[in-house]
């Protein structure tokens, strides 16, 4: 079975890694791969959040792809012969104020419903672990078992992978997409035509507007942007944060993703700005303001950059996984914030899918089919 796979993000390279590994034969096409929302994501993998309250299939989703990830990232650093990024460091949730812990104890609530593991801290527990937080923690929560991982490494990861699998990973934009045949194509920019049994759609906030799809086949996926910026705390030795750290204060939050090698990622902002990928002022500034209020040393700590990438957000802003009206296309996108997270329950589920035609019971919720479309 020849497939192809159209977007190089964590998501598109894990679904044709995974789909390798079945015995397909595919390519995967992007002409800068890893360069979008997968090169900016800090790539928190918490146990649970706001995004899933009242969302008991999108939680069973998130919570399968959180026991994958274990042995995806052990299994896929074997396959890559090399890092995948992935740190088991723990998620440490700090509330500065009363409104903050309120969202803490849902956070708490959730943990219970879910048996996820997890500790409630006081402001000295909290300070103990991370000594470089500011003062006047109201209550923390620790989540031992969680933590994150690079994007960056874990697209270099899955690159290397797919290769390594005798897959393909062509360095094209799509001129067009062929659908007149009985099997789809897609017509590159230097006028090569490749021919698929199975097309996936994994452009992100790109994939509806792909030349070339019939009106209705794929819904709009809306981008929603996000600033993140880079810090290395090479004053304070090495790790500077220990954990990966979520502070909230009032109505404001912010995240500090650790790096292996001490840099810090910090994010993230969300914006309706369209399809806009510029770092702006406004963006960073706010992020250094929010960051200082919870971790004060960071104004000590180097500014390495920051970045600003596309969140792909469907209709109702849940993942779209599995095949269209048209059955040997299939989609991997509308991710929105949680891409990162989603990726080995993704790789698993739309992977089966284009072997088999059926996705697994976790993901039936989320396919394509859910929303009106035109009759292709």
């Amino acid at each position: 079975m020849r497939v192809i796979i159209i977007g190089a993000g964590v998501i598109g390279l894990s679904v044709g890694w995974r789909c390798a590994q079945l015995g397909t034969d595919v390519t995967v096409v992007d002409p800068a791969p890893a360069s979008k929302a997968s090169s900016v994501a800090a790539g928190l993998l918490p146990p649970s959040g706001d995004m899933l309250l009242g969302q008991p299939d999108f939680a069973r989703l998130v919570l399968h792809s959180r026991s994958l990830y274990p042995a995806f990232t052990t299994e896929l650093a074997r396959a890559a012969k090399g890092p995948v990024g992935h740190l088991r460091n723990g998620i440490l949730d700090v509330a500065y104020d009363p409104q903050a812990a309120e969202g803490l104890d849902r956070l708490r609530q959730m943990a219970d419903d879910f048996g996820v593991r997890y500790r409630m801290l006081t402001a000295d527990d909290c300070r103990r672990l991370e000594p470089l937080l500011a003062p006047g923690v109201h209550v923390g929560m620790l989540s031992p078992d969680d933590g994150s991982i690079d994007p960056r490494t874990l697209t270099r990861a899955l690159a290397a992978a797919l290769r390594n699998a005798d897959g393909h990973l062509v360095t094209d934009r799509v001129e067009q997409v062929l659908l007149d045949g009985t099997t789809p194509a897609v017509r590159l920019a230097d006028g090569t035509v490749l021919h698929a049994d199975r097309l996936v759609l994994a452009a992100g906030p790109w994939t509806h507007r792909l030349p070339g799809l019939p009106e209705g086949l794929v819904p709009e996926i809306r981008p929603y942007k996000g600033q993140v910026i880079r810090l290395h705390a090479e004053n304070h030795g090495s790790p500077a944060v220990r954990h990966t750290v979520r502070g909230s204060y009032g109505d404001r939050a912010v995240y500090i993703a650790p790096r292996t090698d001490g840099e810090l990622a910090v994010g993230a902002t969300y914006e309706d700005a369209g399809y806009d990928e510029q770092v702006l002022v406004e963006g960073v500034a706010d992020l250094l303001a929010r960051v200082r209020r919870v971790l004060p040393a960071a104004a000590r700590m180097r500014f390495v950059g920051a970045a600003a990438g596309l969140r792909p957000g469907s209709p109702d802003g849940r993942p779209i996984l599995g095949p269209t009206a048209r059955e040997d296309v299939l989609l991997a996108t509308g991710h929105h914030r949680a891409g990162v997270q989603l990726t080995p329950a993704t790789a698993e589920a739309v992977s089966r899918a284009v072997v088999t035609g059926e996705l697994p019971d976790y993901a039936r919720p989320f396919s394509p089919t859910r929303f009106a479309s035109t009759p292709v």
